[in-house]
């Protein structure tokens, strides 16, 4: 099932740039995500991995002869890091990206007789870019914590669709209006439920939302009319990042009725800068969701052992929210909820076989966003129509204000990591956005 654990995830292994070595940082050298980075409006993007606090310029670091010595595979894989965007590694396959990753360990680990030869930008020197040509969007629905939260607001005898427990929910977003972190979000206007015998109206989202999910790049694909089995599938996820599906749900409300999500949710979408190879999470895999005594066994194509057994993905997130107010007056930012994309009634794989499982082609930097990420208390819902109940509970936050659906001026951070016994913890960084007024 996907990536296995080998020496690239030795837990001894230390680099040679000393801040990559620090407990507790995102960014060891047993993580290496891939990300877009430039260093002046001016220049093109350049493709980079996260190391410390510092990004390692690959190609800058290929032609000073960094990875001299690499294998094929990798030479064939750093090739397509000249560019700027992710899709061409993307499609070489999971061997490739096996390859390219133990060549920049090899320049990277303590020792390393290349060490010279790497080029790299501080973090904090650098711009981060959009780094994968998204072709297609799609948004699932797999929390059942989420899903049942919702429904029961609606539908509280029946807060689940039939079809729930037997397939992944999921709906087409827009690829456009996906952007990276700190790209601020613009609230949306459109049109809200009238009152009764009245038109609707027209203006600013006044229930502004954020969503808590976690997104998945699609690596090779699949050609038009050809489906794929499940752990095929699993291995053609090249990574994941953070992501943010703000959503307008007086718009949704209103819209909604009868093909799904459109307006409320396609204003904008924010995905964390970084993303953390497939490989690089092998020793958090763990067993799927274990369903209820009850509940269906997935179809034979939504079901293997391995994704039994190591389909999960025990990834930890949180959301903080910091208000004007609060930035103002220096304050901390203050924690909305806490979750574990372990939670999830469908796996990763399982959502990207469904969405190919009809022939469906999926193609290089195709992303797939979870859905919004839910546990079972309320400390751990995902977004603040949950958190708030439809803004009956509001939150209050330190400043002395209240929020029962985000004001402009707020920022919401998305932050995400993963730790387990015997393995160094690996982190996600920040998806961050700053709510700016409606035009």
């Amino acid at each position: 099932m996907s990536a296995h654990i080998n020496k690239t995830h030795d837990p001894t292994l230390r680099s040679w740039l000393a801040s990559a070595n620090e407990p507790g940082g995102d960014f060891p050298i047993q993580n290496l995500p891939f990300g877009l980075f430039r260093t002046s409006a001016k220049e093109p993007g350049r493709i980079g991995v996260a190391l410390g606090r510092s990004v390692v310029d690959i190609a800058a670091s290929h032609k000073h002869g960094a990875f001299a010595g690499c294998s094929p595979e990798a030479e064939e894989a750093l090739s397509t890091c000249q560019g700027s965007t992710l899709n061409a590694l993307m499609a070489l396959g999971s061997n490739r990206w096996a390859a390219v990753r133990r060549a920049l360990q090899a320049a990277l680990v303590e020792g390393s007789a290349t060490r010279e030869s790497v080029v790299l930008v501080e973090q904090a020197d650098a711009e981060m870019l959009l780094p994968v040509e998204i072709g297609d969007y799609t948004d699932f629905y797999c929390s059942i914590h989420h899903a049942t939260n919702v429904g029961s607001m609606f539908r509280p005898d029946n807060p689940l669709m039939p079809n729930y427990k037997h397939l992944p929910v999921g709906y087409h977003g827009r690829a456009s209006s996906v952007v990276i972190s700190e790209t601020p979000v613009r609230r949306p206007s459109g049109q809200k439920r009238p009152a009764e015998g009245e038109a609707p109206p027209f203006g600013p989202s006044a229930l502004l939302d954020y969503e808590l999910e976690v997104g998945f790049f699609i690596g090779a694909g699949n050609a038009l009319g050809e489906a794929r089995d499940l752990d095929t599938v699993a291995d053609d996820l090249f990574g994941f990042c953070l992501v943010n599906d703000w959503s307008a749900r007086d718009v949704q409300a209103w819209e909604y009725q009868p093909l799904g999500p459109f307006l409320a949710k396609s204003f904008m979408t924010s995905i964390s800068p970084w993303i953390v190879t497939t490989e690089a999470l092998a020793p958090f895999r763990v067993a799927a969701f274990e369903r209820p005594d009850g509940d269906p066994t997935p179809l034979p194509h939504l079901d293997s052992e391995g994704n039994r057994s190591r389909g999960g993905l025990d990834l930890r997130l949180e959301v903080h929210v910091t208000s004007e107010k609060m930035r103002a007056e220096s304050q901390k930012p203050h924690r909305l909820s806490t979750g574990n994309f372990n939670t999830m009634y469908w796996t990763a794989a399982q959502m990207a076989t469904h969405h190919g499982s009809n022939g469906c082609n999926m193609r290089p930097g195709d992303l797939l966003a979870s859905g919004t990420v839910s546990g079972p208390g309320k400390d751990s819902r995902g977004c603040l129509l949950e958190i708030t109940w439809r803004g009956a509970e509001p939150v209050s936050l330190p400043s002395g204000e209240e929020r029962k659906f985000l004001a402009d001026g707020d920022e919401l951070t998305l932050s995400g990591w993963c730790e387990a016994e015997g393995a160094v913890r690996i982190g996600f960084g920040e998806c961050r956005g700053l709510v700016l007024p409606a035009t």
